[in-house]
């Protein structure tokens, strides 16, 4: 009966390769890491630009439900301030047109940043080999008074019409006055009145454009000029 007991016992006595051992934790947990890192197990993960997804939407989310927690009504109350919103944007777009970029009056000479007289003299010579006369001009009037501006004949002033410059242009260089005046007018009617220009108006402009340069105005005028 022992005998059998004992050989019972022997029989199911546990191998040394089945006795549990006790691992500390950090090296199981670094072996568990390593275990996880392997691709086999991330081969169905989402991708960078999918998590970075799910995370926006969670935090639009988040937004959503503490503005509709804060707002009166709940989701319904936040809706309807979304609507109010967007009807008054709409309203402002409607009566205000698209914001521009910079603040400039509505007949200004200058609607970009500065440029010297040759930069809008080779502009003007670029729009003219194209056959954009309507640019063309507007390019060479702007040369005019850039040039008169770099000569000090005239006064650098932002927002300054075509209109004005000619007759400001005028008092100082009274010869040119009547040639001024026209070139103002051809570059209003191409920029604001619709029309639409061509060589022979350009080449007007031009031509008034090399004159001036070659002109000494007289002390007495250049003088008048400068006080006012």
């Amino acid at each position: 009966m022992t005998a059998t007991g004992g050989a019972v016992v022997g029989r199911f006595r546990p191998a040394a390769d089945d006795i549990p051992l006790d691992i500390p934790r950090d090296p199981a947990r670094e072996a568990a890491e390593r275990e996880l890192s392997k691709p086999i197990y991330h081969e169905n993960d989402p991708n960078l630009l999918e998590r970075g997804l799910d995370r926006f939407w969670e935090w639009i989310g988040g937004l959503f439900d503490s503005a509709s927690g804060a707002s009166p009504g709940g989701v319904l109350g936040l809706v309807a301030v979304v609507l109010v919103v967007l009807a008054v944007t709409g309203a402002l777009w409607w009566r205000l047109g698209t914001p521009r970029r910079a603040v400039t009056t509505a007949d200004s000479l200058f609607d970009d940043g500065p440029r010297t007289a040759g930069e809008h003299r080779a502009a003007a010579s670029r729009h003219a080999s194209a056959g954009r006369w309507n640019q063309a001009v507007q390019e060479r009037m702007r040369a005019i008074v850039r040039s008169l501006e770099e000569r000090t004949l005239l006064d650098p002033r932002p927002g300054r019409t075509a209109d004005e410059a000619a007759a400001e242009a005028g008092r100082t260089l009274p010869a040119h006055a009547d040639e001024l005046r026209s070139a103002a007018r051809a570059f209003d009617d191409v920029t604001y009145g619709g029309r639409t220009a061509d060589e022979p108006a350009y080449r007007r402009v031009e031509e008034l454009d090399a004159s001036l340069e070659r002109t000494k105005p007289t002390l007495d005028s250049a003088s008048a000029g400068a006080a006012e």
